[in-house]
Formats: C-alpha cells, sequence, structure tokens
C-alpha cells in the first residue's frame, strides 16, 4: 500500500514537471501575444513560477496527509511509536532477566 501511495506522489510529481514545462511554452506565447517587454516578461514567469511551486507544495502536503491517513487506517506504526515499543520491550527484558536471577 505504501508503494502505490510513493507511486503515486512520484507520478504527480512527474505530471508537475510537464506541467512546469508547458507553462513555459504558455509564458512565451503569451509574451509574443501581448508584446511584452523582457522585464514584463521576466515578471510574469516569476508569478508564473511562484504559483507553480505553491501549488507542487499544496500537493505534496495532500499527498503526505493521504498517506498518513491511509497508514492509519492500515494500522501503521510510525518509527516514533516503534522506537518507544522498542525501548519498551529492552526495559521488561531487563526487570525479567534481574528477576530471574
Amino acid at each position: 500500500m505504501l508503494e502505490f501511495a510513493e507511486k503515486t506522489l512520484l507520478a504527480g510529481i512527474g505530471a508537475l514537471s510537464l506541467t512546469q514545462k508547458k507553462g513555459e511554452e504558455l509564458f512565451e506565447e503569451l509574451k509574443e501575444r501581448l508584446n511584452l517587454t523582457e522585464e514584463e516578461g521576466k515578471k510574469l514567469f516569476s508569478k508564473m513560477q511562484d504559483a507553480a511551486k505553491e501549488n507542487q507544495q499544496r500537493l505534496e502536503d495532500l499527498a503526505r496527509e493521504e498517506v498518513q491517513k491511509t497508514c492509519d487506517r492500515l494500522g501503521v506504526v510510525t518509527a516514533e511509536e516503534y522506537n518507544k515499543l522498542e525501548k519498551r520491550i529492552e526495559q521488561l527484558e531487563k526487570r525479567l532477566q534481574a528477576q530471574t536471577k
């Protein structure tokens, strides 16, 4: 299940890369059609890049949330929970060994 989530996340990031490429093409087309100066074009491109980065961050956040929800539904423990249990088991084993001596 985690593999599926990882593949979905990677596919989304790949799609964003393609979207960015298309965005650059759209930018060039708009620049020509609107007769933008180089400075105006740079400002427009910068705004487009900022919007793309913001959307990419939102997508990553949503993907992380969905993976977390899926892990919760499946009962997958976090690394932190696992480490706590491991330490607790070690303590219990030490106490058990002390009692059997």
